[in-house]
């Protein structure tokens, strides 16, 4: 028997369950990390993934289990949070879906992926669509652990996979907050021109990059017209979130910047406000990556 649920189900971040708890408000009720909610999806930055229009399937064994979710679609990602042995089985009878990691530049999978758990012996909870085309919204690069100077690189990659474009030859990147370069690296290695910006210097082997331009000073001094027009403006510095909007609407009102990937940063507490800002921006998009911490993605304009 299959049921539609009238929820929308979000996996919550890891370790931001509260978090997602916070930003949707009025909850129907939550399981470990998923949280439903009645009516139809809305945008939540700080769901890892989210579960469209899910149902509810009661089924009398495991062959039937995965006969039912067989007959729904063909791909399915399992997140497993009670009869874990039960559940691990009915997946090894569905067809195997690849979970190698990513190569980057990779584009993003077009094979729709859908998620279930077993909520009892008996029902799973599934749902054939989902916000991330990646099992359970976990982005996992195959990595490169020589040239870059710190693991941020990764962020960059993850936010460029998902917005579906990243920059190439013949574009110009304005990074701030660029030290040690981490992301002047992915953008360099695109083929892009960079100028970075940050008060501290650059890991000498990014600095001595051919496409590199180097400004050491302050990211919140710098006027857009004494940098000129950019095709991608990249922002990994540390500050209130309050401090990057004053900054992103500065840039935007110039008309010099084409696409934006800024990372918000929190401190002790989440600033849920300036998030929502953020968010209101039309035609962008807020977003918790799967290799974020206690921070949000905003990319701008999102496809």
């Amino acid at each position: 028997m299959v049921t539609p649920l009238g929820q929308t189900v979000y996996l919550a971040a890891d370790g931001f369950l509260d978090d997602l708890v916070a930003e949707l408000g009025d909850v129907a009720s939550v399981d470990g990390r998923l949280v439903f909610v009645d009516g139809p999806a809305r945008p939540a930055a700080w769901a890892q993934n989210i579960w469209y229009d899910p149902v509810r399937i009661e089924f009398p064994s495991i062959k039937g289990g995965a006969k039912a979710l067989r007959g729904i679609q063909r791909n399915w990602a399992l997140w497993s949070q009670r009869h874990h042995r039960r559940a691990a089985l009915i997946q090894e009878n569905l067809p195997h879906v690849s979970a190698k990691p990513v190569v980057f530049p990779s584009p993003l999978p077009t094979a729709p992926l859908g998620s279930w758990t077993l909520v009892d012996e008996s029902t799973i909870i599934a749902a054939a669509h989902c916000s991330s085309p990646f099992r359970n919204g976990e982005v996992t690069f195959i990595e490169n652990r020589t040239a870059p100077p710190n693991r941020a690189y990764l962020k960059l990659w993850e936010a460029l996979t998902l917005f579906g474009e990243q920059p190439g030859p013949g574009d110009r990147c304005l990074d701030l907050g660029a030290c040690p370069g981490g992301w002047t690296w992915v953008l360099h290695e695109l083929g892009a021109s960079v100028v970075s910006v940050d008060k501290a210097p650059l890991d000498p082997a990014i600095a001595a990059l051919p496409r590199v331009e180097i400004r050491q000073e302050s990211a919140f001094g710098l006027k857009p017209a004494t940098v000129g027009p950019v095709d991608w403006l990249c922002c990994d510095v540390i500050c209130y979130p309050t401090r990057l909007l004053r900054l992103v609407k500065e840039w935007m009102d110039s008309g010099l910047a084409k696409r934006f990937v800024c990372t918000l940063k929190f401190q002790a507490e989440t600033d849920h406000e300036t998030a929502r800002a953020f968010a209101e921006i039309p035609g962008g998009r807020v977003l918790h990556l799967h290799h974020n911490k206690h921070e949000l993605t905003w990319i701008w304009p999102a496809k």
